[in-house]
């Protein structure tokens, strides 16, 4: 209790219990590898679900896998990935995360 005859200094103090920051880290990209036992269409309905691709951006992604035997098919900090590459391994897909250059 303050009375009139005393002179307190109130300090504010701002506390934050968890920092949000699933936007930092180190920038890097989510590399697929061709195999040889999914089917574009199993990769296709991955991208959509797990990166949330268009059905058409998934699809142009699957043939540049199939084609050049690899493909960037997402961008974005490192611990933003890891969760969406390790979803794609659960299903099958060969996926590593590499820094971005």
């Amino acid at each position: 209790m303050l009375f009139s005859n005393q002179v307190e200094e109130l300090e504010e103090v701002l506390v934050e219990d968890e920092v949000d920051d699933t936007g930092t880290g180190e920038p890097a990209q989510l590399i697929v590898y061709n195999d040889d036992h999914n089917s574009f269409d199993w990769v296709i309905k991955c991208f959509v679900e797990v990166l949330g691709h268009a059905s058409s951006q998934s699809e142009q992604l699957a043939l540049i896998i199939h084609t050049k035997g690899k493909a960037s098919v997402k961008n974005g900090p490192k611990k933003v990935l890891k969760p969406q590459k390790d979803a794609l391994t659960e299903r099958g897909l060969s996926a590593v995360i590499e820094e971005a250059k």
